[in-house]
This record gives C-alpha cells, structure tokens and sequence, in this order.
C-alpha cells in the first residue's frame, strides 16, 4: 500500500507551510512516529513525523518548497517493491494534487516533484540544501558557523551538533551555553523583551528598487493585522510612576528576573481582579478565559512578530516566570517554539521602551480582549502632594481594547488598579 504525507497544520492560523528540509531521503526506511522532515508555519520550525512505517518512496515537493496545508508531499510505500509504482502514481496521478489548479498539465511538474529526489548522489544534494538537524541549527547560528563548510558526521552525511562544536573549536558544555550570548542571535530580539541591551542586528543590503517577498513567517503577521482592522477598538492612556518597581527590578536583577517579567506578573496580578480584559468577543457573546495567560511581542529578525505566552502568570511565582521567560526567549530566536506556546495568549504586552519610545498605539491581536503597549520610563519634573517640584521616574501605557465588550469604565478600572500595584506594592509580585 501507499501512502501520501500531507502538509500539515502547526497552528490554527497556518493555511501554508514551506519545507525546510526532508530529514530522510528516497529510499529511506521509515518508522512510525520517526520525523520525516522539518515545515516552517507561520512563526515556528517544526518536526513531522510519520503516521505509517514502510519507505519514503518519493518527495512531491523539495526543500525549499511551499504547500498548502493538506496538500500531498510524498509518498511512503509499504515495501521495497511498491516504491517504483509509488513514483509513477508521483509522476502520473499524483501530480494532480501537487498542482490543483492545472490538473491536465501533468507532464509540468514532474522535474519540481520527483526529479530533483532520486539523484545518483544523495549526500551532495542533501549538502546542498544544508541538511543539519535542529540543534545543529541553532548552534552555527550562536556560534558563527557555516553549515555549508561543514561534512556531516550523521546519517546520509547530516550536520549534527558535534559536528558544529567541532568546526568551533569547542566542547559540548559551552556550545549549549552560549546561544543567548552572541549578538548576531539576541541583538534582533533582545531590546522588544527587555533582557539585554545588545547592539542592533546588521541591516542586510537592499538593492534600489529591489523587491523583497514576505516570508511564511511575515505573511501571518499581514494576515493577523488585517483580521484586526475588522474589530472596533478604542484606546486609553495611563501615566504610572515606576521608582518602587524599578527599585525592585534592580534587587532581583541578580536572581534573573527583569522588568519585562515582573510587568506580565503586575499585569496577571490586575487582570484576576478585572477578567473581562481577559476575556474575548464572540459573534454570540463574551467568552471569559479560564487562565490568565500574557502574551509577551518580541521582534524577530526576518521582520515579523512573535508573541511567545507566559501561562497561567496569575498563579505562577516570579521566579518560575523569569526561567520560563527566559526559555522561551532563547527558542523564539530559533523557531523553536511549540504552537501552545505562542498561540494561547488571552492579553497582550507590547514593550518598547528600551527604545526611548515615550508611547505608541498597539494593534489588537485577533482573539483577545485587549493590549498594552509600554513606553519608557523616564525622569520626570512632578508636583508632589505638598506642593513642591520633584523628579520621579514615570512611564507612559496606552492600553487598546476591544469595544465589543469592554468599555472605557472598565478600562480605565484596569489601569487605575495596575498603576496602584506598581507604584505602591511592587514586594507583594514576589509573593
């Protein structure tokens, strides 16, 4: 029997999935549950495994290649001799669901679908397209490696992650250690989520009159941003004093918790005494969310956004969010990231302060209640309360909701209730 290998669905909002690299080959064996080949969605690089066991028969779309979601990729044959029938039905009938839209033009297809597969050398074309495992990935991009100097040292010549640390000159400890080091990974990343204050990424050389297409990965952004122009939204500003949070961010700066965290834990904190910001609009009604869940916006560095989630942030301790924090960080730089990761987010922060911005507007991410956006906090000239001049430190928010089901009321509550929390009981986040 043969079986077909469709592009799968990551995430709710994926519609299309590009290949970057077929980890098996044509005429590789293939356990059930075994990981095929990697997809990049719309904002992650994920692992596909099998659902049958027999032969990768032949590949319908190479690396490189984009598919929508459901579309037939390859073909796995039970047995041996079922695997040159399998690339007749690729080169025949097969072609058909590789190109929907020109069902006749079966002849076409055939060098994109089956040719650039059964070639007499594997390993060079594997090396051609960089065939390295995940983790070796993420390592050459730390360290500065070229996977293409590299010979791999796995199976069919596949880069593995010794093979990096080797063309590194280093061992296995520090080659783990180092991915949230380099400037060429946290500079793209690390100023949205306030973690380290790195050096802008090069920007890459733009022709005049060059054209550059979105990427998976930026078209999910254009997507999401177009479904929120569709929702009524209002926006509120707030001016919060942050000399007692900025005192505290200062003492557990040591224990690895930074103001971006103790934020999401000041706005989980107020959001359990105003759920209707932590809930969404339906067509029918108000759907409150069962958790607390604060999305985080970080900049990636092909120029879209990705919004890596803190879960449960209400009941979760500080400590355990700034290790959670951080994790999801470091894989964010590398699409690493689980869907439930990054997809489950009920409200949302969008930081940039460590830019000197003073206050922006923010975009309501589809599916939720509300966002905050956050300027700098910055020395401010202020009356005091005996009628004197002094100077606090203060930063400006601007909170966007929904107005399907939030009003300025409730808005304004919100703000009111976080701002007291900052300014006035900050030790209680450590709580």
């Amino acid at each position: 029997m043969i079986h077909e290998v469709f592009m799968p669905a990551l995430s709710s909002t994926m519609t299309e999935g590009k290949i970057v690299e077929w980890v098996k080959a044509p005429g590789d064996r293939v356990e059930k549950g075994e990981t095929v080949l990697i997809v990049e969605s719309d904002k992650a690089d994920m692992d596909v495994e099998s659902f049958y066991e027999g032969y990768l028969a032949t590949i319908i779309v190479p690396a490189g290649g984009n598919a929508p979601v459901g579309e037939a990729i390859a073909l796995i044959a039970e047995t041996e001799a079922e695997i040159e029938v399998a690339k007749q039905q690729a080169a025949g009938a097969g072609s058909a669901a590789a190109t929907p839209a020109t069902p006749a033009a079966t002849a076409a297809p055939e060098p994109v679908a089956v040719s650039p597969e059964p070639v007499a050398a594997p390993t060079a074309t594997r090396s051609d397209r960089l065939v390295a495992s995940p983790r070796a990935k993420k390592l050459a991009k730390s360290l500065g490696v070229d996977l293409a100097s590299l010979t791999g040292s796995g199976p069919h010549g596949r880069i593995v992650a010794a093979d990096v640390e080797a063309a590194a000159g280093v061992n296995a400890k520090p080659a783990i250690a180092t991915p949230v080091a380099p400037a060429v990974v946290t500079a793209p990343v690390a100023a949205p989520v306030a973690t380290a204050p790195a050096a802008p990424a090069p920007t890459p050389a733009i022709a005049p009159g060059q054209f550059v297409p979105y990427s998976t990965f930026q078209q999910a952004v254009v997507r999401n941003m177009e479904a929120s122009l569709n929702v009524p939204v209002f926006r509120v500003g707030y001016t919060i004093t942050t000399d007692a949070i900025d005192s505290l961010a200062k003492q557990l700066k040591p224990k690895g918790v930074t103001i971006t965290v103790l934020l999401a834990k000041a706005v989980a904190a107020t959001l359990a005494k105003h759920p209707l910001l932590n809930a969404r609009a339906t067509e029918t009604g108000v759907q409150y969310n069962e958790a607390i869940n604060v999305a985080i916006a970080v900049a990636m560095d092909d120029g879209g956004l990705l919004t890596p989630v803190l879960g449960r942030a209400d009941q979760t301790d500080l400590y355990s969010l700034a290790r959670n924090w951080k994790d999801l960080v470091a894989r964010s730089r590398t699409k690493q990231l689980k869907p439930e990761e990054y997809t489950t987010g009920t409200f949302t922060l969008s930081n940039l302060g460590m830019f000197g911005v003073d206050r922006f507007d923010a975009i309501l991410p589809p599916g939720t209640g509300a966002i905050l956006a956050i300027g700098a906090s910055k020395p401010t000239l202020v009356a005091t309360a005996d009628g004197l001049f002094g100077v606090k430190r203060q930063m400006q928010v601007n909170l966007t909701c929904d107005h399907r089901h939030i009003y300025g009321a409730h808005a304004a509550a919100f703000l009111k209730d976080l701002a007291d929390l900052i300014e006035n009981r900050p030790e209680s986040l450590t709580l």
